[in-house]
């Protein structure tokens, strides 16, 4: 299956990033591929909340949403917005940072919710706490388009083994983790990372990613890793994006799961055990 990661490098402007994002879109359709996935916080990547509120809309007024919906269905692909910040009910007035699979007649599939919030401190100058922006998901989520399960997730979520493990068991073949990765940790964690969860899924892992310094008002800029990444079910990476934005595209070949689960039948293997005793 012909898939496409687009790796971007948006601004804190919803407005201007949109036509960029819409004409990678339709590239990947000119170079024959049928799932496109785009990176975490496609329509707006900005480290001001008071801008984030001045400039974000809820789901039903997104722009980005819509217009990415119509190219899905004008071009007849599936695409995976690997997420949106979105406008909410919350009582604090956070965010939500929401995953999108667009059918190809442009109707939403699923939706997802970012479960683990990013709140870390790497270094003395390089803190994060998404949590005071954004509202936390509750519900793990399995796509089930025509051509395989999905299970999606977002960035942070690949730390967590829980939960795609829980996806897996669900009947995920393919698992998204469309990312804004820190360079520090990036460098330090990314590859070992998502290898990790295709080889103990046994599973297509694809992670389309923002790249970057990313233009905004705020005098403190983001910066993300890159390297978009779509590693096969033994483990091996197909494509490594580097740092350029730009659309990428490889064929996905999805016989190659049930090939990885039968040389390595680990969760077949997995027994049930008791402890370890706490103190």
């Amino acid at each position: 299956m012909k898939t496409a990661l687009l790796q971007l490098n948006v601004s804190d402007d919803p407005v201007a990033n949109l036509p960029r994002t819409v004409q990678m879109v339709r590239r990947a359709v000119d170079q024959g591929a049928q799932f496109v996935l785009t990176p975490e916080v496609t329509n707006c990547l900005s480290t001001s909340r008071s801008h984030q509120t001045n400039v974000l809309t809820d789901e039903e007024n997104d722009a980005t949403l819509a217009a990415l919906r119509d190219v899905a269905a004008d071009s007849g692909i599936h695409l995976l917005i690997g997420s949106l910040a979105l406008k909410t009910d919350d009582p604090q007035g956070r965010f939500a940072n929401r995953s999108f699979l667009i059918a190809p007649d442009g109707d939403i599939l699923a939706r997802y919710d970012k479960i683990h919030m990013f709140d870390v401190a790497i270094s003395d100058t390089e803190t994060y706490a998404e949590s005071s922006g954004y509202r936390p998901g509750e519900q793990a989520v399995l796509a089930t388009p025509a051509f395989a399960p999905v299970g999606m997730a977002v960035c942070y979520d690949m730390r967590f083994p829980r939960l795609s493990d829980a996806l897996v068991t669900a009947g995920a073949q393919i698992l998204t983790y469309p990312s804004a990765f820190s360079p520090i940790t990036g460098a330090a964690h990314w590859h070992s990372l998502l290898r990790a969860r295709a080889i103990e899924a046994g599973a297509w892992v694809l992670a389309p990613a923002q790249t970057g310094i990313h233009p905004g008002q705020s005098e403190k800029k983001r910066s993300t890793y890159g390297h978009s990444l779509a590693v096969d079910p033994w483990g091996e990476v197909v494509l490594d994006a580097g740092t350029a934005p730009g659309v990428y595209v490889f064929d996905m070949e999805l016989d190659k799961v049930a090939e990885a689960r039968r040389r390595i039948p680990a969760r077949d293997n997995a027994r049930p055990f008791d402890g370890p005793q706490g103190a």
